[in-house]
């Protein structure tokens, strides 16, 4: 037998832990700020806020991006189309089948929300697609009426115009191709018509006014209300304290420029000033 007494185990002298030294926050790249493109896209969004489950459609890049975003953001309820027969996603990914008979009832039931474009519009907002110069012996053909009276006449319609000057905001256009509010009134089909906005690439205008004639809601950052009258060929009402268009938030930035048109084909559109 051992004599020996058992040994404690050996004691071992615990090593500090290893210092480290404190990293900074990684930097962001701030985002440069919004470009006039961008605040169209924006306007354009506002078109359809409390809109509800309506079509949202839109026939230009930029006013298409702005249907795009409201999905996005403040008014999911909305129904996008390809522009067929489709209703899509946010994404583009198909949702459902659209058929024609079916897109006609929204038409006519007023569930539908266009925003078309004008070669000519006037203080009234009537529109022109058709023709410049007399109907009879036009000097440019352009893409006939098509179905701006029913449009006008059957759901509300907004205007998206990406270039703003006398040549189209005129006094009185040429060919009535959507129909505005005199003309609607002298008609006596004022039921389902209705023009909420128009935006150009110098602001926002609506017809909030006793006669229902086009007045200046909001000017893009940069512009001022002399420069709009200025490139309109009728007299725009518009007060000395016409507030600028809404800024996009930090999120819309992101969405518009990494999401929804990571391509850049708004800047055609609205080159930057």
């Amino acid at each position: 037998m051992s004599t020996h007494a058992p040994q404690p185990p050996p004691t071992r002298t615990p090593h500090p832990p290893p210092t480290r030294t404190p990293q900074p926050p990684p930097t962001r790249t701030p985002q440069p700020p919004p470009t006039r493109a961008e605040y169209c896209v924006v306007a354009c969004a506002e078109v359809w806020r409390d809109a509800g489950e309506v079509l949202a459609a839109a026939m230009a890049p930029v006013s298409s991006f702005g249907a795009r975003l409201a999905r996005r953001t403040f008014a999911p309820e909305l129904l996008l189309t390809d522009g067929e027969a489709m209703l899509v996603g946010v994404d583009g990914e198909v949702e459902g089948w659209l058929p024609y008979r079916r897109h006609l009832t929204m038409v006519t039931g007023g569930r539908r929300h266009v925003m078309m474009g004008a070669s000519q519009i006037d203080r009234y907002g009537n529109q022109n697609i058709s023709c410049v110069g007399d109907w009879s012996r036009p000097t440019r053909q352009l893409l006939g009426v098509r179905g701006a009276p029913v449009n006008t006449l059957n759901n509300p319609v907004s205007y998206w115009i990406p270039r703003h000057s006398p040549r189209v905001f005129v006094e009185r256009v040429d060919m009535v191709s959507g129909v505005g509010y005199d003309r609607a009134a002298a008609a006596g089909v004022t039921r389902f018509h209705r023009i909420p906005r128009v935006v150009s690439d110098l602001g926002v205008f609506d017809f909030e006014t006793p006669d229902r004639s086009m007045r200046l809601a909001s000017r893009h950052p940069g512009v001022t209300v002399a420069q709009v009258r200025e490139a309109t060929g009728f007299a725009l009402p518009a007060g000395d304290d016409v507030p600028y268009t809404r800024e996009p938030t930090a999120e819309e930035l992101r969405l518009i420029r990494e999401v929804i048109d990571p391509r850049g084909l708004r800047d055609r559109e609205v080159p930057a000033r």
